[in-house]
């Protein structure tokens, strides 16, 4: 397929190279509606076809992004001083940001591309079989290949004098983020972590679990959920809520987010921890600036940045005692005398329960980040050539034992439970704890500008709120990068206080500690 044409001969350099930026993102974006219905509406027999469909429609993009007319576009507005007088400026960014991806989509060698395609869609099949027999000596090949490979490919990409592998990839994810970066801030937040949980685990006043394990109609539960993501400001008349088995959110543009959620009938705080947090990410795709849609000033800044957005909404919203006393009273209009003997205080003490486990998508917040830190540590550490694949069952189980005090029995619920690594994706977990940071300092900072936020919230009034991260994060595009904007909206540099602060103000209460 041709690189799009400007719309005039006269175009300048800048104007032609966003026309082609944007035709390759509109292309793309047809491509993200096809992912969502492959998830939640399209016909098992569709499979097939679709792979096609997006496997196609995913290289018409590389090639109209990799375009050598791409590259000279890019050159003649480099050398346009105008351009990037102001490093803020949507049209200083969208160069700066239009450059790195291209250097990096021209760095990789074709035949690179396809290898490491291959191998990881045959890694996906083998890690599920792998899993279901529990068995990481099946899935072990693989992952050697997907290393080598992706050490292969940090080698095109290149790092920073002092960095390593692992800097490389992460790259994709969370851009200019290292692995020194991450290892410092996740080293104090680990250590306090550990104290925090024994120290609730030593606990006689555990809450009762009893909210998260009532049997509720998934009909109600649904009405329920649809209910408060409207009212933190999901916008139904410009996205959609389905069901899909892990919930996410997608879409094409800021007037069609479509979000997913899950429903279990003895859990609706799994389908409203669930709704909230992809609400957050919808929220944020909804106040990209639409005008800019295709261009790096309408995107989001990273991973880590899209993830503390839907943490804040379904952490420090949805799990705060000033929330619950007002969504307390809605259970009963919804559910009826089924939760009539819940009182507030006990719904808020469940949907706050630790209770370290096996699992990391099942974690609660107090545990989840020591998860992470498991995996960010054994994927550096493969990366970096310091440990091999034969150890990983064996680090895993003793970190599990180390960082949270379970003992893993098997592989399944061990080490071969994420499919990430076998989809080549490493450099990606560290994004949900530095999303988990961000959020909590934002917040903060959020509370230091609006005032208490605990009355709003108590009246079911979220507006403010909303429409400050709109105007600090949400309409600013890609002008910043992550660490950037962490410190430009709260004046700090990203660290673990902020987190810390607020969950042990939170969880001693719980526990009866404070």
């Amino acid at each position: 397929m041709k690189p799009a044409q400007a719309s005039t001969a006269t175009a300048s350099p800048y104007a032609e190279l966003i026309d082609q930026v944007r035709q390759a993102n509109l292309l793309s974006s047809s491509g993200s509606v096809l992912g969502w219905d492959l998830e939640v509406m399209m016909p098992s027999g569709g499979l097939e076809h679709r792979s096609k469909q997006l496997a196609q429609i995913a290289s018409m993009v590389h090639e109209m992004k990799t375009s050598p007319r791409v590259g000279e576009l890019l050159a003649a507005c480099e050398s346009d001083a105008s351009l990037r007088a102001d490093p803020l400026s949507a049209e200083a960014v969208n160069l700066r940001e239009i450059r790195r991806g291209y250097d990096r989509a021209t760095k990789l060698p074709t035949s690179l591309v396809e290898e490491l395609t291959r191998t990881s869609s045959m890694a996906r099949i083998e890690w599920a079989k792998a899993r279901k027999a529990s068995d990481f000596k099946q899935f072990k090949p693989w992952l050697e290949k997907i290393v080598k490979l992706l050490r292969d490919q940090a080698a095109c990409y290149g790092w920073a004098e002092g960095g390593e592998v692992w800097d490389a990839l992460a790259e994709d994810y969370e851009p200019g983020c290292t692995a020194a970066q991450v290892a410092a801030v996740f080293k104090p937040l680990r250590t306090r972590l550990v104290d925090l949980v024994g120290r609730l685990m030593a606990s006689p006043n555990k809450p009762s679990n009893a909210f998260n394990e009532m049997k509720l109609p998934l009909a109600q539960q649904e009405k329920f959920v649809r209910f408060v993501a409207e009212r933190i400001g999901f916008d139904f008349n410009r996205g959609r809520l389905d069901v899909s088995t892990h919930p996410f959110c997608s879409g094409s543009h800021a007037g069609d987010v479509r979000m997913t959620t899950r429903f279990h009938e003895d859990n609706v705080n799994d389908a409203l921890g669930s709704t909230m947090h992809e609400s957050g990410h919808a929220i944020y795709e909804q106040n990209l600036p639409a005008e800019a849609f295709g261009t790096p000033m309408g995107d989001s800044v990273s991973l880590g940045i899209h993830e503390s957005q839907s943490r804040l909404w379904e952490n420090q919203v949805g799990r705060s005692d000033a929330f619950w006393k007002w969504l307390h009273p809605k259970l009963s209009e919804y559910f009826g005398d089924a939760v009539s003997e819940l009182s507030r205080d006990e719904v808020y003490r469940s949907v706050n329960n630790v209770q370290p486990s096996l699992i990391r998508v099942e974690a609660d917040e107090a545990t989840y980040n020591l998860h992470i830190m498991v995996r960010f540590e054994i994927e550096r550490a493969l990366l970096s050539g310091s440990m091999s694949v034969d150890d990983v069952p064996g680090v895993w189980n003793a970190r599990y034992k180390e960082y949270l005090d379970v003992d893993v029995p098997d592989d399944r619920r061990g080490c071969l439970q994420d499919i990430h690594w076998s989809m080549a994706s490493m450099g990606y977990f560290p994004t949900y704890t530095l999303g988990n940071l961000y959020a909590a300092q934002f917040f903060e900072a959020a509370t230091s500008e609006i005032g208490d936020l605990r009355e709003q919230f108590a009246n079911g009034e979220f507006t403010n709120l909303r429409e400050w991260l709109t105007r600090k994060i949400h309409s600013q595009g890609m002008r910043y990068r992550a660490a950037d904007l962490c410190e430009v909206v709260t004046g700090k540099p990203l660290s673990s206080d902020a987190l810390l602060r607020h969950l042990e103000s939170k969880l001693l209460p719980v526990f009866g500690l404070s």
